[in-house]
């Protein structure tokens, strides 16, 4: 473990990840004129989400792969918290890094219990260990443990295959995370709030992760740096979303961010940036009666129903309130995480009854309610900044 000192303004937890440097990589394959991978030298500072993007066939790829020496490197050096790769074993390297990629790629005859399980046995984790671990992680990504750890891949959505294999990604506890588009399968939607949940998770676990997208909205709302490539894995820009956004490098910089930027600029606000309501809730059990007391008290026409332990279950209006006691109720939620981007909030809010979303934090605790005035005088107040 590291402290936070350099670590993304704004966080305070432990940074439980490693630093990461490659220094003059490269990759040539037999018959193959030019380099897949030329020289490619840079530092992942410990803690951060850093994500490779760039044209296709452009090395991206190759460049991740080569970290887990799942491919190898033909020169130059890879270090993870100052050992070089190449002088470990390779399987035992493995162990140590989480590997996630499309669709979780899952084992289909093992149970998500077994698939997350399996490289802590590897390790040497006994069965309880390996069982608590389990419980944990599925909580982490938002899944409940006594209802998913039994279940098969087959009997699980694509975006619950892809916690799992988050999940799974985790679950030795290692430093270093690589993520191959690991969002790409899965309707938009899904991915939000995948994006949510890895977002949510990183505030928590800081780690040092490394994820290759070809989505350029994806690499601005969940990188602390993006790192766009031209062929060869040649750097064209390394640098934070605002600095890339604000100050593009290069006109290949320029292009391949798109026009629009300034529009895209919308995607560095957050939800943890504006100020949220926060309307009358109640706690399951409670008395129907004196919740609609309160509601009516407070002016709210709904309230927002929480767990025991302090997360939104439902948002039903009052008089749907049915019954002495206050149950889950059975509707669609409508949330967002708090470091959720100001154009997921509003895609949420729309497709929500109530025009505005539910607001949560780690392990999806409750926070409160963002609406669309609160987004609007946000945007607002960004346009008069930028022309000021």
């Amino acid at each position: 473990m590291t402290t936070t000192e350099g670590a993304p303004e704004g966080t305070d937890r432990e940074i439980s990840g490693a630093e990461l440097v490659l220094t003059d990589v490269v990759k040539k394959y037999p018959g193959q004129k030019t380099p897949a991978v030329e020289s490619l030298s840079l530092t992942v500072p410990a803690g951060e989400i850093v994500m490779f993007i760039g044209p296709s066939g452009c090395g991206k790829t190759t460049s991740l792969k080569m970290i887990n020496r799942l491919i190898e490197p033909t020169s130059g050096s890879i270090t993870i918290d100052g050992k070089d790769i190449r002088q470990q074993d390779e399987n035992e390297l493995r162990r140590h890094i989480g590997y996630v990629i499309q669709g979780g790629s899952l084992f289909p005859h093992m149970t998500v219990e077994k698939n997350i399980g399996i490289v802590p046995k590897l390790l040497g984790w006994d069965a309880d260990r390996i069982s608590a671990r389990v419980t944990d992680l599925l909580d982490l990504v938002g899944l409940e443990p006594g209802r998913y750890r039994g279940r098969y891949p087959r009997e699980l959505s694509g975006g619950q295959q892809q916690r799992v294999g988050v999940a799974r990604g985790l679950a030795a506890d290692p430093p270093v995370i690589l993520m191959d588009e690991p969002f790409g399968a899965v309707d938009p939607i899904t991915r939000q709030r995948l994006q949510d949940e890895l977002l949510s998770i990183q505030r928590e676990l800081r780690k040092t992760i490394i994820c290759v997208t070809h989505d350029i909205d994806e690499a601005i709302k969940l990188g602390d740096r993006i790192l766009i490539l031209k062929e060869g894995a040649r750097i064209a820009q390394y640098d934070t979303p605002e600095a890339i956004l604000g100050a593009p490098a290069d006109d290949f910089v320029a292009d391949f961010v798109g026009a629009g930027s300034s529009l895209k600029a919308l995607s560095l606000a957050r939800v943890s940036d504006l100020e949220l309501r926060q309307p009358t809730t109640a706690r399951v059990g409670e008395s129907t009666a004196e919740v609609r007391e309160r509601a009516e008290a407070n002016g709210d026409t709904a309230v927002v129903v929480i767990d025991e332990r302090g997360r939104p279950r439902g948002w039903p209006w009052v008089r749907q309130l049915k019954g002495e006691t206050i149950v889950v109720p059975d509707l669609e939620l409508n949330d967002v995480d708090e470091r959720s981007t100001l154009n997921d909030a509003l895609d949420t809010m729309l497709s929500s009854n109530h025009g505005a979303a539910i607001v949560t934090g780690d392990r999806g605790q409750y926070l409160g309610i963002v609406d669309f005035a609160a987004v609007t005088e946000q945007i607002r107040a960004m346009e008069e900044q930028a022309g000021g």
